[in-house]
Protein backbone atom coordinates (compact mmCIF):
# COMPACT_ATOMS: atom_id res chain seq x y z
CA UNK A 1 0.00 0.00 0.00
CA UNK A 2 2.63 2.51 1.02
CA UNK A 3 5.89 3.63 -0.50
CA UNK A 4 7.04 5.87 2.36
CA UNK A 5 6.83 6.29 6.12
CA UNK A 6 6.95 9.56 8.05
CA UNK A 7 8.22 9.27 11.63
CA UNK A 8 7.50 12.17 13.95
CA UNK A 9 9.65 11.62 17.02
CA UNK A 10 12.47 9.12 16.65
CA UNK A 11 13.23 7.88 20.15
CA UNK A 12 13.87 4.31 21.25
CA UNK A 13 10.37 3.03 20.65
CA UNK A 14 10.19 4.43 17.12
CA UNK A 15 13.67 3.06 16.44
CA UNK A 16 12.58 -0.37 17.69
CA UNK A 17 9.91 -0.37 15.00
CA UNK A 18 11.79 1.32 12.14
CA UNK A 19 15.16 -0.45 12.27
CA UNK A 20 13.68 -3.98 11.87
CA UNK A 21 11.60 -2.71 8.94
CA UNK A 22 14.84 -1.56 7.31
CA UNK A 23 16.69 -4.76 8.22
CA UNK A 24 13.97 -6.91 6.67
CA UNK A 25 13.88 -4.60 3.62
CA UNK A 26 10.20 -3.83 4.07
CA UNK A 27 11.22 -0.21 3.53
CA UNK A 28 14.35 1.21 1.98
CA UNK A 29 16.23 3.98 3.85
CA UNK A 30 15.08 6.50 1.22
CA UNK A 31 11.43 5.69 1.99
CA UNK A 32 11.65 6.72 5.66
CA UNK A 33 11.68 10.36 6.75
CA UNK A 34 12.14 11.05 10.46
CA UNK A 35 11.65 14.27 12.43
CA UNK A 36 13.27 14.87 15.83
CA UNK A 37 12.91 17.73 18.29
CA UNK A 38 16.47 19.02 18.38
CA UNK A 39 19.61 19.15 16.28
CA UNK A 40 21.54 17.36 19.04
CA UNK A 41 19.23 14.38 18.59
CA UNK A 42 20.30 14.14 14.95
CA UNK A 43 23.95 14.10 15.97
CA UNK A 44 23.35 11.20 18.34
CA UNK A 45 21.68 9.22 15.54
CA UNK A 46 24.38 9.60 12.92
CA UNK A 47 25.99 6.23 13.62
CA UNK A 48 22.65 4.43 13.92
CA UNK A 49 20.70 5.34 10.80
CA UNK A 50 21.56 4.36 7.20
CA UNK A 51 23.13 7.19 5.24
CA UNK A 52 20.20 7.38 2.79
CA UNK A 53 17.60 7.84 5.53
CA UNK A 54 16.66 11.46 6.20
CA UNK A 55 16.47 12.72 9.79
CA UNK A 56 15.76 16.41 10.33
CA UNK A 57 14.81 18.64 13.26
CA UNK A 58 11.27 19.91 13.69
CA UNK A 59 12.36 23.48 12.87
CA UNK A 60 13.81 22.41 9.52
CA UNK A 61 11.58 23.35 6.58
CA UNK A 62 12.07 19.84 5.24
CA UNK A 63 10.22 18.39 8.24
CA UNK A 64 6.94 18.93 6.38
CA UNK A 65 7.89 15.99 4.13
CA UNK A 66 7.18 13.57 6.97
CA UNK A 67 3.54 14.74 6.90
CA UNK A 68 3.29 13.96 3.19
CA UNK A 69 3.85 10.22 3.72
CA UNK A 70 0.79 7.94 3.36
CA UNK A 71 1.58 6.45 6.78
CA UNK A 72 2.86 8.60 9.65
CA UNK A 73 4.17 7.22 12.93
CA UNK A 74 3.55 9.66 15.79
CA UNK A 75 6.07 8.88 18.54
CA UNK A 76 6.59 12.11 20.48
CA UNK A 77 5.98 12.54 24.23
CA UNK A 78 2.28 12.96 25.16
CA UNK A 79 3.11 16.40 26.57
CA UNK A 80 4.16 17.50 23.05
CA UNK A 81 0.94 16.36 21.42
CA UNK A 82 -0.83 19.72 21.06
CA UNK A 83 2.27 21.44 19.66
CA UNK A 84 2.84 18.68 17.10
CA UNK A 85 -0.81 18.76 16.06
CA UNK A 86 -0.51 22.49 15.31
CA UNK A 87 2.67 21.90 13.30
CA UNK A 88 0.94 19.15 11.33
CA UNK A 89 -1.97 21.39 10.37
CA UNK A 90 0.51 23.82 8.79
CA UNK A 91 2.56 21.13 7.07
CA UNK A 92 -0.05 18.88 5.51
CA UNK A 93 -0.06 19.15 1.76
CA UNK A 94 -3.26 20.58 0.29
CA UNK A 95 -2.58 18.37 -2.72
CA UNK A 96 -2.93 15.08 -0.87
CA UNK A 97 -5.62 13.06 -2.63
CA UNK A 98 -6.14 10.47 0.09
CA UNK A 99 -6.27 10.75 3.85
CA UNK A 100 -2.96 9.59 5.37
CA UNK A 101 -2.88 7.12 8.25
CA UNK A 102 -1.68 8.44 11.60
CA UNK A 103 -0.31 5.67 13.83
CA UNK A 104 -0.07 7.00 17.37
CA UNK A 105 2.33 5.50 19.93
CA UNK A 106 1.43 8.09 22.56
CA UNK A 107 0.45 6.89 26.01
CA UNK A 108 -3.07 7.81 27.05
CA UNK A 109 -4.02 9.94 24.03
CA UNK A 110 -7.46 8.67 23.04
CA UNK A 111 -8.75 8.07 19.55
CA UNK A 112 -11.30 10.82 20.05
CA UNK A 113 -8.58 13.32 20.89
CA UNK A 114 -6.41 12.08 18.02
CA UNK A 115 -9.19 12.42 15.49
CA UNK A 116 -10.14 15.87 16.74
CA UNK A 117 -6.54 17.09 16.45
CA UNK A 118 -5.94 15.32 13.11
CA UNK A 119 -9.28 15.49 11.25
CA UNK A 120 -7.50 15.03 7.93
CA UNK A 121 -6.15 11.59 8.96
CA UNK A 122 -7.30 8.07 9.56
CA UNK A 123 -6.15 7.61 13.18
CA UNK A 124 -5.13 4.42 14.94
CA UNK A 125 -3.92 4.12 18.52
CA UNK A 126 -1.15 1.62 19.31
CA UNK A 127 0.73 0.49 22.43
CA UNK A 128 4.03 -1.30 21.64
CA UNK A 129 6.67 -2.21 24.24
CA UNK A 130 10.47 -2.17 24.43
CA UNK A 131 11.07 -5.93 24.00
CA UNK A 132 10.33 -5.09 20.37
CA UNK A 133 14.03 -4.17 20.29
CA UNK A 134 14.82 -7.90 20.35
CA UNK A 135 11.83 -9.05 18.32
CA UNK A 136 9.87 -10.15 21.40
CA UNK A 137 7.42 -7.26 21.68
CA UNK A 138 3.72 -7.00 22.36
CA UNK A 139 1.60 -4.39 20.59
CA UNK A 140 -2.00 -3.43 21.28
CA UNK A 141 -3.99 -1.75 18.49
CA UNK A 142 -7.32 0.07 18.54
CA UNK A 143 -8.64 1.17 15.16
CA UNK A 144 -10.28 4.44 14.35
CA UNK A 145 -13.23 4.68 11.96
CA UNK A 146 -13.38 3.61 8.32
CA UNK A 147 -10.18 1.56 8.07
CA UNK A 148 -10.09 -0.69 5.03
CA UNK A 149 -8.64 -4.20 5.14
CA UNK A 150 -5.65 -2.95 3.14
CA UNK A 151 -5.02 -0.09 5.58
CA UNK A 152 -5.24 -2.41 8.59
CA UNK A 153 -2.75 -4.76 6.98
CA UNK A 154 -0.36 -1.88 6.27
CA UNK A 155 -0.44 -0.82 9.94
CA UNK A 156 -0.05 -4.37 11.25
CA UNK A 157 2.95 -4.80 8.94
CA UNK A 158 4.76 -2.05 10.87
CA UNK A 159 4.58 -4.01 14.12
CA UNK A 160 4.46 -7.70 13.23
CA UNK A 161 8.18 -7.91 12.35
CA UNK A 162 9.04 -7.17 16.01
CA UNK A 163 5.98 -8.05 18.07
CA UNK A 164 2.80 -10.02 18.52
CA UNK A 165 -0.18 -7.80 17.68
CA UNK A 166 -3.42 -7.69 19.67
CA UNK A 167 -6.47 -5.86 18.30
CA UNK A 168 -8.27 -4.51 21.38
CA UNK A 169 -11.17 -2.34 22.44
CA UNK A 170 -9.88 1.08 23.45
CA UNK A 171 -11.12 0.54 27.00
CA UNK A 172 -8.42 -2.14 27.37
CA UNK A 173 -5.49 -0.07 26.13
CA UNK A 174 -4.59 1.74 29.35
CA UNK A 175 -4.40 -1.54 31.27
CA UNK A 176 -2.52 -3.15 28.36
CA UNK A 177 -0.03 -0.27 28.53
CA UNK A 178 0.32 -0.51 32.32
CA UNK A 179 1.16 -4.20 32.08
CA UNK A 180 3.11 -4.61 28.84
CA UNK A 181 4.60 -1.19 28.10
CA UNK A 182 5.46 -0.17 31.67
CA UNK A 183 5.96 -3.78 32.74
CA UNK A 184 9.55 -4.18 31.51
CA UNK A 185 10.58 -1.48 34.02
CA UNK A 186 8.93 -3.41 36.88
CA UNK A 187 10.68 -6.58 35.78
CA UNK A 188 14.02 -4.78 35.50
CA UNK A 189 13.67 -3.57 39.10
CA UNK A 190 12.89 -7.12 40.22
CA UNK A 191 15.91 -8.55 38.39
CA UNK A 192 18.18 -5.85 39.83
CA UNK A 193 16.87 -6.51 43.35
CA UNK A 194 17.34 -10.27 43.03
CA UNK A 195 20.91 -9.74 41.83
CA UNK A 196 21.57 -7.36 44.74
CA UNK A 197 20.26 -10.01 47.12
CA UNK A 198 22.61 -12.61 45.65
CA UNK A 199 25.52 -10.19 46.01
CA UNK A 200 24.53 -9.61 49.64
CA UNK A 201 24.53 -13.39 50.08
CA UNK A 202 28.05 -13.66 48.64
CA UNK A 203 27.94 -14.05 44.86
CA UNK A 204 30.10 -11.87 42.57
CA UNK A 205 28.13 -9.01 40.95
CA UNK A 206 28.50 -10.13 37.33
CA UNK A 207 27.52 -13.70 38.13
CA UNK A 208 24.57 -12.58 40.26
CA UNK A 209 23.13 -10.40 37.48
CA UNK A 210 23.59 -13.11 34.85
CA UNK A 211 21.89 -15.71 37.04
CA UNK A 212 19.02 -13.36 37.89
CA UNK A 213 18.40 -12.72 34.18
CA UNK A 214 18.53 -16.40 33.34
CA UNK A 215 16.27 -17.33 36.24
CA UNK A 216 13.68 -14.83 35.03
CA UNK A 217 13.79 -15.92 31.37
CA UNK A 218 13.77 -19.62 32.30
CA UNK A 219 10.82 -19.18 34.64
CA UNK A 220 8.84 -17.22 32.05
CA UNK A 221 9.51 -19.93 29.45
CA UNK A 222 8.45 -22.67 31.89
CA UNK A 223 5.18 -20.91 32.71
CA UNK A 224 4.40 -20.38 29.03
CA UNK A 225 5.49 -23.75 27.62
CA UNK A 226 3.85 -25.85 30.35
CA UNK A 227 0.78 -23.64 30.62
CA UNK A 228 1.22 -23.38 34.37
CA UNK A 229 -0.66 -20.97 36.59
CA UNK A 230 1.94 -18.93 38.55
CA UNK A 231 0.53 -20.34 41.78
CA UNK A 232 1.21 -23.87 40.55
CA UNK A 233 4.85 -23.10 39.87
CA UNK A 234 5.21 -21.38 43.23
CA UNK A 235 3.84 -24.47 44.98
CA UNK A 236 6.15 -26.74 42.96
CA UNK A 237 9.19 -24.84 44.26
CA UNK A 238 8.09 -24.10 47.84
CA UNK A 239 8.54 -27.30 49.88
CA UNK A 240 7.33 -27.48 53.53
CA UNK A 241 9.67 -25.69 55.92
CA UNK A 242 12.14 -24.99 53.11
CA UNK A 243 14.16 -22.02 51.95
CA UNK A 244 11.64 -20.87 49.33
CA UNK A 245 8.61 -20.68 51.61
CA UNK A 246 10.78 -18.80 54.11
CA UNK A 247 11.68 -16.29 51.41
CA UNK A 248 8.06 -16.01 50.28
CA UNK A 249 7.03 -15.10 53.81
CA UNK A 250 9.43 -12.14 53.66
CA UNK A 251 7.97 -11.04 50.33
CA UNK A 252 4.44 -11.18 51.71
CA UNK A 253 5.43 -9.21 54.83
CA UNK A 254 7.01 -6.57 52.61
CA UNK A 255 3.86 -6.28 50.51
CA UNK A 256 5.59 -7.11 47.24
CA UNK A 257 2.50 -8.68 45.68
CA UNK A 258 0.19 -5.78 46.55
CA UNK A 259 2.85 -3.25 45.50
CA UNK A 260 3.03 -4.79 42.02
CA UNK A 261 -0.76 -4.84 41.74
CA UNK A 262 -1.00 -1.18 42.73
CA UNK A 263 1.87 -0.26 40.37
CA UNK A 264 -0.06 -1.59 37.37
CA UNK A 265 -3.27 0.15 38.47
CA UNK A 266 -1.39 3.43 39.05
CA UNK A 267 0.18 3.28 35.60
CA UNK A 268 -3.19 2.60 33.96
CA UNK A 269 -4.81 5.50 35.81
CA UNK A 270 -1.99 7.85 34.85
CA UNK A 271 -2.33 6.81 31.22
CA UNK A 272 -6.01 7.81 31.40
CA UNK A 273 -5.01 11.18 32.89
CA UNK A 274 -2.60 11.84 30.03
CA UNK A 275 -5.51 11.43 27.63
Amino acid sequence: MTSSLGVIGFGRMAQAIVFPLLKQKLFSPKEIFAVVGQQTSIESLIDKVPKDMQVVSSIDAKSSEAWDAPIQLLAVKPQQFDLVAKQASRCLSINQKNKPILVSLLAGITLERLQKAFPQHHCVRTVPNTPSLVGAGLTGITWGKNFSTEQRLAVRNLFEPVSEVFELKEDYLDAFLALTSSGPAYVAVIVEALADGAVAAGLPRKMALDLANRTLSGTALLLKEKGLHPGELKDMVASPGGTTITALRHLEKAGVRSSLIEAVVAAANHSKKLG
